[in-house]
């Protein structure tokens, strides 16, 4: 069987793509790396993108570059999704969102020694931070 390397993409789909393009810049420190009325792709750390996509903005399909069709696509509710971190690190994220309002709902203490916190965007996707290693086998 041919092999993955990672997921490259993640998508998810909000009601105010710039109320979430701001969340994700000044909250969350991803960079823009594309951006249009149906899309805002977020660099992270240059390992990944966060696609996230204005809610039926892409339901009829759409066209990349001008010229690749794109088939539809869109979602509705909440989702969960995790960004790693390190042990180190978490602390000054829990600092971090303090500072700007943002509730942390849960902590968690993982069996094989990893940490997680657990918060909202402004759409209400479940976000976890997730300080790495200890949360899977070999992460």
């Amino acid at each position: 069987m041919p092999k993955l390397v990672k997921i490259l993409e993640t998508a998810i789909y909000v009601a105010d793509l710039e109320r979430a393009q701001t969340f994700y810049s000044e909250i969350m420190g991803l960079e823009p790396l594309k951006t249009s009325d149906r899309l805002c792709a977020m660099n992270v750390n240059g390992q990944s993108i966060l696609l996230l996509f204005h809610k039926g903005g892409t339901a009829d399909g759409a066209v990349a570059d001008g010229e690749n069709d794109i088939p539809p696509h869109d979602a509705d509710g909440r989702i969960h999704f995790a960004f790693e971190t390190s042990h180190d690190e978490l602390n000054d994220w829990i600092t971090h969102l303090d500072q700007h309002d943002v509730e942390i709902l849960s902590r968690t203490s993982w069996l094989r020694g990893g940490k997680s916190i657990y918060f909202r965007d402004p759409d209400g996707h479940l976000l976890e931070l997730a300080a790495s290693p200890g949360l899977w086998p070999d992460h």
